[in-house]
């Protein structure tokens, strides 16, 4: 890929990380600042439904990653060059920080963190907490291979977008009061890094990365025809 056709899908990775995080965190913010009025299916739907709207109309740029794990899934199944891979991480990094800025901005007082996921250890271990991360990225790494990566699908915009989507807001659903279930390392490391919050930050690579390279390669080696 030449430098003329790389700049803009890592530019729409940026933009949609930092959409997708300034919108999902916030929820969370504003959910410890109004004395939980926004509520754990609140705060999934917005991650839900922003993820989607953001896949939509940056997956015909850059395939609507925005999430480190998702990059090394499509890579691990040989749907990503290695070059843009690294390109594509290190621009949903950075767009997690800056969504992580302007949190701080809106919330001076960095309510929850910013939003940064942490592991409930009096219902979870962290060993435990990996488990759940993984498992709950393989289901979203499926849900991209299946509905935008594979050619056999549906072409129809929304379908990929609402489909990873409201995976996300399921996997909030269950796994949210245990990890956050972040599924998605940039998603803990931007707010993270602005907020200062690092406990159980290994949790947040390890397990998303796992479950998002094994779902990568066994979608990819059992199910892809192309």
């Amino acid at each position: 890929m030449n430098q003329s056709s790389t700049w803009k899908p890592v530019l729409a990775e940026l933009i949609g990380t930092f959409v997708f995080f300034t919108i999902g965190a916030g929820a969370i913010c504003t959910d410890v600042v109004t004395g939980g009025k926004v509520g754990l299916l609140g705060i999934a739907i917005a991650h839900g439904f922003i993820l989607a709207n953001v896949i939509n109309y940056t997956g015909p740029i850059s395939g609507g990653h925005h999430n480190p794990a998702v990059t090394f899934g499509a890579w691990v199944g040989g749907k990503i060059q290695t070059g843009l891979a690294v390109l594509y991480v290190v621009a949903q990094l950075v767009g997690g920080v800056l969504a992580g800025v302007l949190l701080w901005i809106i919330f001076p007082e960095k309510p929850g963190g910013l939003g940064t996921p942490t592991v409930d250890t009096s219902l979870i271990s962290p060993g435990m907490a990996v488990l759940v991360e993984a498992a709950l990225t393989f289901f979203l790494v499926l849900s991209v291979y299946g509905t935008g990566i594979d050619s056999r699908a549906p072409n129809v915009p929304t379908i990929g977008g609402y489909g990873i989507g409201l995976t996300v807001m399921v996997d909030i659903l269950m796994g949210g009061p245990l990890t956050g279930a972040s599924m998605n390392p940039a998603r803990t490391f931007g707010p993270g890094l602005v907020a200062g919050v690092w406990d159980h930050h290994w949790v947040y690579w390890v397990g998303p990365l796992l479950g998002g390279g094994i779902a990568g390669i066994l979608y990819a080696k059992l199910f892809l025809e192309d």
